[in-house]
């Protein structure tokens, strides 16, 4: 049976020094998507990408794909590409995206809307986020087998291992942030030293900087935190009792 949700967009507030911050709601769709895991926005086009997953997490079904919204959430076209599996994180390199499909990384060509390369990542069991850093080297986090593997000129290696609950990631510069090792926001130097950034309640889903050494954290159950730089955190959302899938935009918006 297909299980169509909703998808809400948040804003981010930024209020004056030392108040706290909240989210904004500006839209929320009708029940259309069936089973959106995440959404990748790319404000200069004006466009939201939504990763659809289909009926399962979990199989290779061919169902899955990716649809496109507008800023407003209307629909552009839900079947933009389709024929992916179980598609989840999504990154924007240049005019390519990468998503992590299960057990590949799907590349897609932008302006031809269309697959372009699949890259089989060797072990996979469930890869879940991917991020690209400003030198095009690619990391996507596979939640069932513990690593992160890396992808440089479309060629896969086990970047890291043994990092427990590994989802969301975050290429900043030459640093990768980690929602890991447990219930954690960490970070990974060009040398792979591990940092604790901050401890969490709850395991971490997606992460998104906003400035200033801060990060929005989303948790899959529900939660979505404001992460200081200094490692204290903020609860802004709780949506863990309601049947929706929520994506912040992480765009700061200062009270006069």
């Amino acid at each position: 049976m297909k299980k169509f949700l909703s998808l809400s967009f948040i804003m981010l507030l930024g209020l004056c020094v030392n108040a706290q911050h909240k989210l904004e709601k500006i839209w929320e769709t009708d029940s259309i998507i069936n089973m959106p895991e995440s959404v990748l926005p790319d404000t200069k086009a004006g466009v939201l990408y939504v990763a659809i997953m289909g009926n399962s997490a979990n199989d290779k079904d061919g169902i899955g794909g990716i649809g496109k919204l507008d800023m407003n959430g209307k629909v552009i076209n839900l079947d933009w590409v389709t024929g992916l599996n179980s598609p989840k994180g999504m990154a924007i390199y240049g005019n390519k995206m990468y998503v992590a499909d299960l057990t590949d990384v799907v590349v897609i060509d932008i302006p031809k809307s269309k697959v372009e390369l699949t890259i089989p990542i060797e072990g996979a069991k469930f890869l879940n986020d991917v991020t690209v850093s400003d030198k095009g080297v690619v990391y996507v986090s596979d939640s069932q087998t513990k690593r992160i593997h890396q992808l440089i000129k479309n060629k896969d290696v086990v970047y890291m291992e043994n990092i427990d609950g590994v989802n969301g990631l975050k290429a900043v510069g030459d640093d990768l942030y980690i929602a890991g090792g447990g219930k954690n926001l960490l970070k990974a130097n060009a040398k792979k030293e591990m940092i604790k950034v901050a401890g969490l309640p709850y395991g971490g889903d997606g992460i998104e900087p906003i400035g200033n050494g801060d990060f929005l954290f989303s948790c899959w159950g529900g939660y979505v935190f404001y992460v200081f730089a200094n490692g204290t955190s903020e609860l802004l959302l709780d949506t863990h009792l309601e049947k929706r899938i929520l994506q912040t935009l992480a765009t700061i918006r200062l009270k006069k």
